[in-house]
């Protein structure tokens, strides 16, 4: 028996297209999903991007779960440190009392760990540990995001991102309130609170990282899932499913862990193809890693003719190399080598090419491929 396969989508925007369009093709590719097999279909949320539409989890989601009727729906993550636990609770218990029992909400801490990341600026920086491999599983060497962070852009943007002279609140605490609005136990200085909708939602709580820091901890201490991002952050996967695993603790969710690990691939009926629809993502994540935000999705032709450079290639050679691309057969091993090293429960995949045809046929490709035992 196969693990089950989800699906995060980013709504990305190919270049010549619009926000419109990229949100369109976002439910379109959801209800294929659903007839494909997979088990979810997660959001992200990211903001201050022209290549990226999905900046409102909540409201995408809802658009989601009315045009489908099984799948579990959710986000990849709402970044609680925008918004408080009340505003989270409210969005998905609204959206639990029209959709009941199909929602994943999904957090992370972005707000805490954007202003910990500009504190740590002034820290000296542990050498990054060499690219190995592990049972057949790349990882590389850690991407260092401090020239980033110290960018006039970061900070104008943080500052955006919340109400002025606002603080994040501990991850931890959110999590907790979170959990307590929910579970109707909530209260604050005597005074019970009580949020409709949203007490008693049906919803299934997440707890997303990269690292072995605080979200695994907070993940496995009150023993909810985990969601680990190798497709981001390669270089921390193991260290952040194994922090997860040793706090972990059996509670009211789980008896035991529960790992879900992300990949971006890209699937074609031959590898020449594969690799020709993956050649703009070096492009596309170099955009990123120099503070510009996701640029629209270039076509091939449009990647070809840009300019690049060797250093061009070596800030995003990371990312490359734990693409997996290729036939169904390949990305399906390479899949399988990912669940094996890191034990994950459940895989993630998340696809961008330019053309929306293109992004459909290597989901169900991939699904087709990796469910074929299962249906034999």
């Amino acid at each position: 028996m196969t693990v089950p396969l989800s699906i995060l989508d980013l709504a990305p925007i190919s270049s010549g297209s619009d926000a419109g369009q990229a949100l369109r093709n976002t439910i379109d590719i959801a209800k294929r999903a659903e007839s494909f097999g997979y088990h979810r279909y997660w959001v992200a949320e990211h903001h201050f991007t022209d290549g990226v539409a999905s900046a409102a989890p909540a409201v995408l989601i809802g658009l989601i779960a009315a045009a489908t009727d099984r799948i579990r729906v959710g986000s990849g993550a709402v970044q609680v440190g925008h918004q408080t636990a009340l505003s989270v609770v409210e969005q998905f218990g609204l959206l639990d009392a029209v959709h009941p029992g199909r929602l994943d909400l999904g957090l992370g801490r972005s707000g805490q760990r954007r202003a910990e990341a500009v504190a740590s600026l002034s820290k000296p920086k542990p050498a990054p540990k060499p690219a190995r491999v592990v049972d057949g599983l790349l990882i590389p060497e850690q991407f260092d995001f401090s020239k980033l962070v110290a960018s006039p852009r970061w900070g104008v943007q943080t500052a955006l991102l919340q109400q002025p002279s606002a603080v994040s609140p501990d991850f931890a605490e959110v999590v907790d309130d979170i959990r307590a609005f929910i579970a109707g136990t909530y209260s604050r200085d005597g005074i019970d609170v009580h949020v409709t909708p949203g007490e008693g939602a049906k919803v299934e709580l997440w707890i997303l990282g990269s690292s072995a820091g605080q979200s695994a901890e907070v993940a496995g201490e009150r023993g909810l899932p985990f969601a680990a991002n190798y497709h981001v952050s390669p270089a921390t996967v193991l260290e952040a499913v194994e922090a997860y695993r040793a706090a972990f603790r059996p509670s009211g969710v789980l008896d035991r862990p529960y790992v879900l690990v992300s990949a971006d691939v890209v699937v074609a009926p031959t590898a020449e193809e594969a690799r020709h629809l993956a050649s703009p993502y070096g492009q596309w994540v170099h955009s990123i890693r120099t503070g510009r935000g996701a640029i629209p999705f270039p076509t091939p032709a449009e990647a070809a003719a840009a300019p690049w450079t060797a250093e061009d290639q070596a800030l995003v050679q990371d990312r490359i190399d734990t693409q997996f691309v290729g036939t169904p057969p390949e990305v399906a091993e390479r899949l399988r080598t990912l669940q094996r090293v890191t034990d994950a429960d459940e895989l993630l995949v998340t696809t961008i090419t330019h053309d929306h045809a293109d992004r459909v046929r290597s989901f169900e490709l991939l699904a087709k491929e990796w469910f074929a035992q299962d249906r034999a």
